[in-house]
C-alpha cells in the first residue's frame, strides 16, 4: 500500500468552502424566483452541481487522493449520472403535453 499523506487545512478555509456553498445556496433560492422559462431546471443544476463539486473536493477531500481507484471511481460515477440525467431529458423532450 502507499504512503498515506497527511494534508492539512486551516480552519479559516473550510469557513471560507462554507460560505461559498451558504451563497450558492443564496443564489439558488434567488434564482428560483426569476422566471427563466425552460432554463430554470438547468440554472439550479448549474448551481447543484458546484456546490457538489466543493464538497466532493474539500470536505470529502477528493483533491488529495493519490489512489487512482478512487479517482476511477469518481469518473465512472459522474459518467453515469451524466448518462442518467441524458436519458431522463429524451424522456423529457420526447413527451406530448396536452
Amino acid at each position: 500500500m502507499s504512503e498515506h499523506e497527511e494534508h492539512e487545512s486551516s480552519l479559516g478555509f473550510y469557513v471560507g468552502i462554507w460560505i461559498t456553498l451558504m451563497a450558492c445556496t443564496g443564489i439558488t433560492v434567488w434564482a428560483a424566483f426569476l422566471d427563466l422559462h425552460q432554463f430554470n431546471a438547468a440554472v439550479a443544476l448549474i448551481i447543484a452541481t458546484f456546490k457538489a463539486t466543493l464538497v466532493v473536493l474539500f470536505f470529502m477531500h477528493l483533491r488529495h487522493a493519490g489512489e487512482k481507484l478512487i479517482k476511477a471511481w469518481v469518473i465512472a460515477s459522474i459518467f453515469f449520472m451524466l448518462v442518467l440525467i441524458a436519458l431522463s431529458m429524451a424522456d423529457f423532450g420526447t413527451r406530448l403535453w396536452s
